[in-house]
This record gives structure tokens, C-alpha cells and sequence, in this order.
């Protein structure tokens, strides 16, 4: 049982992003670089991003987390700051984001 408690602290966080137009590529080459540096951190339990097939513009993130503390001490590394915040987030057009847990 405490096992699955343990599972129940963990924090799901997914994100959709869609790009301008013309930096799609840019930002992929950013979430290349990004992806194993996020993955490294040691509140991770789970990182992956994704590139929309017929829809290149269209990024979505699956992440888990080990919890909350993880989550915020993810948006203050190096790589977060630099990759996410200053240099792809600026090339967006639309950005959503949404927490669960499980369940």
C-alpha cells in the first residue's frame, strides 16, 4: 500500500505547445538539447516530448514528476531558465499547461 501512496504524490504535467510559423524546426532543435538535461534531474520520474507528425508546429510534453517540490525546482535549473524561458517560449503561439495525479 505504501507503494501506491507513494505513486499518489507524484505530479503529471502536460504541456501543448504550438510554435510560430517557420521556427518549428528551431524550437525541435531546442527540445533536443533541452530533453536529456530535464530527464538528468533528480525529481524526474518521467520526461518526453513530441513532435505532431502531421502537425509540426504542435509539441506536446509528458512529464512526470515526484512531486510538487520537483516541479517547482525544475522551473528554477539552468536549462529551464535559459532553453524554455528565453529561448523557446518566446517563439510560441499558444501554450497550455495542466497538472494531475494518479490515481
Amino acid at each position: 500500500m505504501a507503494a501506491t501512496d507513494n505513486a499518489n504524490q507524484n505530479l503529471v504535467v502536460t504541456a501543448f505547445w504550438e510554435v510560430n510559423s517557420g521556427e518549428e524546426g528551431t524550437v525541435a532543435d531546442l527540445l533536443k538539447d533541452f530533453l536529456p538535461q530535464a530527464q538528468r534531474e533528480p525529481g524526474v520520474k518521467a520526461f518526453q516530448i513530441h513532435q505532431n507528425v502531421a502537425k509540426p508546429r504542435e509539441f506536446f510534453f509528458y512529464e512526470v514528476f515526484a512531486g510538487e517540490a520537483a516541479f517547482a525546482e525544475h522551473q528554477q535549473t539552468d536549462h529551464f531558465k535559459n532553453i524554455i524561458l528565453g529561448q523557446a517560449i518566446p517563439k510560441l503561439a499558444r501554450r497550455e499547461r495542466s497538472q494531475f495525479r494518479f490515481i
